[in-house]
This record gives C-alpha cells, sequence and structure tokens, in this order.
C-alpha cells in the first residue's frame, strides 16, 4: 500500500514518545539526531565488487580462479604475498581526503565493518593488519567532526556464507564448534579500546556483528540472542556506549522485550536494519516508479521496535549489474548470467553514471529521495552503501554525489529535488 504522509507523521510522534531516553556519555543524540551516513565497505574487509582488481590481479594466470574473498587471497598466495597486497589496498583506498569528501557532502556518521582476523586470526589464512586503520580513521574524524559505528563484519565461521563476511561458503559455520566465544573474545579486545570514555567524542556505537542469516536453519535465534547479551554485558564493562544488534533479516520488532530497560534495565541499544531491491528476481522487474512505491509499501516492515532503530545499509541501484556483486566469477539476475535467473535487460552501461540518461538519473534520485525520506520517517537514520567503488555507479556516493544524482546534504537538511513519494 502507499503510506500516507499524515500516517508517517503519526507514527514517527509515536515512535519518539516510545524511544528510550535516557542519560548517555556518546557525543550523540542517539534517539533524536538523525543520522546520515556512508559506509566505508570494501575498505578493512574485501568485497569483489567493491574491488574486482584486487581479485582479477590475484586470479591472473591462475586457471582455476579460485581466490573468491579475503579468505582465499590469504589461503591460495600465502600470508606475505596476500600481507603486500593487503597493505598496499588499506593505505591507498581510503584517505583523509574520502573523510573530507565525506563530511563535506553532509554526511555525519560513518559504519566502519572490520573482521575479526584483524584482531586475532584464530590460526586462519587471513592476513591481520588492518586494525591499525581504525585508528587512522577515528584521527580523521575526530579532526573532521565526524562520528563512527564499528562495525563486526566477520566472525568466526561465517555468519552469512557471503564474502561480505570475508569467506564465500555454502552455508554459514558460525555457532558451531567455538565460533561463538572466539567472536566475543575479539568483541572484548574492541570493547575495552573503542568503548572507553576517551573514544566517546567520536565512536558512538559498537556493532556487534553483521548480517547474521538467521533463515539459515543451523543458525539458532536463541544463540544469537545469548550471543548479544554478553556482547552487550563485555561493552557494559567499560562504558554506555551504544551498543547495535543487527536484526538478522528479521522485523526489527522481533527484538523487542529484549535488552531493554524492562530486560535488566538494559539501557542504550539500537538495531540495524538492512533494505535493498536487487537481489530477488521479482524485485528487479519492476519499473522506476514500482521501486519507489515498494519503498513506501515496505516502511512499515521496520517501524515498531522498541530500540532506536537506523538502516545501515541500502542502495540507489535498481538492477544487480555491478561486476562480481552476486559473488567473484558470478554473473548477474539482471541479465540472466546468474543461474536459475531469466534476463530482464543489458548491462553493462549501469556501472558508469556518464552513460546514464536524464530520465535514469532523475528516476534513481527519485528511488534515493523516497528511501531517504523514509528512513528518517520511520528511523533514526540510515548508512548509504557504499561510499565509493572502483566502477560500481549505481551503489557509489561520490559518483552520485558529483553527478548530481545524490541529493546534497546542507545544515543538516537532505535537500530534495522532487515531491514526496509517500
Amino acid at each position: 500500500m502507499i503510506i500516507k504522509c499524515a500516517i508517517a507523521a503519526l507514527s514517527l510522534c509515536a515512535s519518539a514518545v516510545a524511544a528510550p531516553t535516557e542519560k548517555r556519555s556518546v557525543d550523540f543524540k542517539w534517539g533524536s539526531e538523525k543520522i546520515r551516513g556512508v559506509n566505508i565497505g570494501g575498505w578493512l574487509v574485501l568485497e569483489p565488487w567493491i574491488t574486482p582488481s584486487i581479485f582479477d590481479s590475484a586470479n591472473q594466470n591462475r586457471p582455476q580462479q579460485d581466490i573468491v574473498d579475503e579468505y582465499t587471497l590469504g589461503e591460495k598466495l600465502g600470508r606475505d604475498a596476500a600481507q603486500s597486497i593487503l597493505r598496499k589496498h588499506w593505505d591507498s583506498f581510503v584517505t583523509w581526503h574520502d573523510f573530507n569528501k565525506i563530511k563535506q557532502s553532509g554526511f555525519n556518521v560513518v559504519r566502519i565493518p572490520i573482521g575479526y582476523w584483524a584482531y586475532d586470526t584464530l590460526g586462519s589464512p587471513y592476513v591481520s593488519g588492518a586494525r591499525d586503520y581504525i585508528d587512522a580513521a577515528v584521527d580523521w574524524s575526530r579532526g573532521l567532526g565526524l562520528k563512527i559505528v564499528i562495525d563486526l563484519h566477520g566472525a568466526p565461521g561465517s555468519q552469512n556464507g557471503y564474502d561480505n563476511s570475508g569467506q564465500r561458503i555454502d552455508r554459514p559455520t558460525w555457532q558451531s564448534g567455538d565460533t561463538v566465544q572466539q567472536t566475543l573474545q575479539v568483541l572484548k579486545t574492541i570493547s575495552q579500546r573503542y568503548a572507553k570514555a576517551e573514544y566517546q567524542d567520536v565512536i558512538i556505537g559498537i556493532q556487534l556483528l553483521n548480517e547474521p542469516a538467521l533463515y539459515y536453519d543451523n543458525l539458532s535465534f536463541d544463540v544469537t540472542k545469548q550471543f548479544y547479551r554478553d556482547g552487550f554485558g563485555q561493552v557494559r564493562e567499560v562504558s554506555d556506549t551504544t551498543v547495535i544488534l543487527h536484526d538478522g533479516f528479521k522485523p526489527p520488532n522481533n527484538w523487542n522485550g529484549f535488552l531493554t530497560p524492562s530486560d535488566n534495565n538494559a539501557q542504550n541499544v539500537a538495531i540495524d536494519h538492512h533494505e535493498y531491491q536487487v537481489f530477488n528476481n521479482d524485485l528487479l522487474r519492476m519499473s522506476p516508479l514500482q521501486h519507489q512505491q515498494y519503498v513506501c509499501s515496505t516502511a512499515e516492515s521496520y517501524n515498531g521496535a522498541d530500540k532506536w532503530t537506523f538502516v545501515g545499509e541500502w542502495t540507489g541501484a535498481m538492477t544487480d549489474c555491478a561486476k562480481y556483486l552476486n559473488g567473484y566469477g558470478r554473473g548477474a539476475r539482471y541479465d540472466g548470467t546468474f543461474p536459475g535467473s531469466s534476463k530482464v535487460g543489458d548491462c553493462g552501461w549501469q556501472n558508469d553514471v556518464n552513460q546514464w540518461s536524464q530520465s535514469y538519473k532523475d528516476d534513481t534520485r527519485k528511488y534515493i529521495e523516497a528511501q531517504i525520506a523514509a528512513y528518517e520517517t520511520k528511523t533514526q537514520g540510515w548508512f548509504w552503501w557504499n561510499f565509493k567503488t572502483e566502477g560500481a555507479s549505481e551503489w557509489d556516493a561520490f559518483r552520485l554525489i558529483d553527478a548530481g544524482v545524490f541529493p546534497a546534504i546542507q545544515n543538516g537538511q537532505v535537500q530534495y529535488k522532487f515531491g514526496a513519494i509517500c
């Protein structure tokens, strides 16, 4: 259904009344201040679609093309060779200039994904060294006036089986063996450093785990809840820094009553929800207007949580045409090259915003503006995925800003070009 603005306004008021208002020490007004952020994805956890050149180069002259994620980069090339590739990437892909552009574009928070192996490789093929770059990001952000959410993006065994967890496997094996306890040990290291009072001027939240795929029958909701409870407790041993839980692909209100003031007086907890419209054949067949209307019709699905809620990942993409988006060596649903898909259209031009027609630019901006409006009405805000890419314009904030497709944010206000959709 199309959600009426009046209903949305009433829902916003109700949410504001219900939201926690307890004291906090972080320098951010959780519960009232809008999050308008970007993800620093593909930096401290590789993703083939964000930096395809790394994987194309690593697989050159390899007949099996078997380097598909950060795990196999270390496994197949060996620690020294992988370390050389990663160190060059860490030093060049993100610099102060990127953080400055984020600030000058009007964003106020960055979400930084990092893998467990940055703190303890646990005998795996992963290469260590990424942890030091969080400190660089803190320094840049402090100087520029940006805030940071640290996001544990990859857990031992993979919590979702996708390359964005560091390891692409058929089924996640997190929660088997000692993996949950190992994850907590890494989180303890992160918490004991970055939840300290001296970081609360910059670090406004610690996300315990990104996208645990609770739709798998071998990942338990109850085990995940206990993991969240234990991770929360570790942060609270240090400070009242906000603890962030990903919803596990369940409606955020499924977590109501859990880690709230009524649950052992748990304070300062937020829920992260993700919204994409490109990983499903039916969604890919929708017209631009239908994509916009779908934003409106699904907005209530992430409303009604009893915790501060934000949309931690979303995009302006209406196709899955970005190279390797579905995994290294895998095709796209949109052009029918992904297994089990049927062709919708041709890929190619979508990855270069300079080839977009003005009507496609307008349609994409309308889609982006519809999402921003919905997220800011129903939640505390959002983090766009991703700040930049090597060549996936639909996902690339910097390219879309420069092309006038992503709306400017000036003096804390989003500069909408088109009228309300919802």
